[in-house]
């Protein structure tokens, strides 16, 4: 596991990741990364046999808290989990493009 600032992240984001955002469903509608997966850290364990162990999973929350533990938890059942520095609340600071609603 291992933790990426915004600029790499928006490079690994724009050619494809996967994302993986783990607030709460409230917080993921208010705003999100576009194409981000809203996977509460709660309900994590049980989605971890549905994300990919042969490419990286990128895991944002709000500030780089939660995307952490869920990252090394992600890392023990042998995802390459990376977790974003600066969460969604640095995405929007930085101005890059916000999705709204339940919708990836």
């Amino acid at each position: 596991m291992r933790e990426v600032n915004l600029a790499d992240f928006a490079a690994a984001h724009a050619a494809g990741a996967v994302v993986v955002d783990v607030r709460e469903p409230f917080e993921y509608v208010e705003g999100h990364v576009p194409g981000a997966r809203s996977v509460p850290l709660a309900q994590l364990p049980a989605a971890v046999g549905d994300l990919p162990r042969s490419r990286p999973v990128y895991v944002i929350c709000a500030s780089g808290n939660r995307s952490l533990t869920a990252a090394q938890f992600l890392a023990r059942a042998g995802i390459d989990a990376r977790s974003v520095g600066g969460g969604t609340g640095g995405w929007i600071r930085s101005g890059r493009p916000v999705a709204t609603g339940a919708d990836a």
